[in-house]
């Protein structure tokens, strides 16, 4: 006989931010595309508009704990500015 072991299944894994941000930029080129009815373009901008909310609710939530692990003994954040690398053009 095998017992349940009384541990809650994991909720479902949200979508990876470049997951959602990759199928953002894909409803974007296909807003783009003049061959769209009217209700298609809507459902599609309506996914857009849900999927850059996601967007940044993560890097929001990104945000937020780097600024947890930033804080200093003392209880002040020390900001630090982040300067991204440069994309290298191709």
């Amino acid at each position: 006989m095998t017992q349940a072991t009384g541990k809650k299944p994991d909720p479902p894994k949200k979508p990876e931010f470049e997951r959602s941000l990759a199928r953002l930029e894909e409803v974007v080129r296909r807003l783009e595309n003049a061959n769209l009815s009217l209700d298609e373009a809507m459902k599609l901008f309506e996914e857009g508009v849900e999927l850059s909310r996601e967007c940044q609710k993560q890097l929001e939530q990104a945000e937020g704990r780097v600024e947890i692990l930033l804080k200093k003994a003392d209880g002040q954040i020390a900001s630090v500015a982040f300067e991204p690398e440069p994309e290298e053009e191709s």
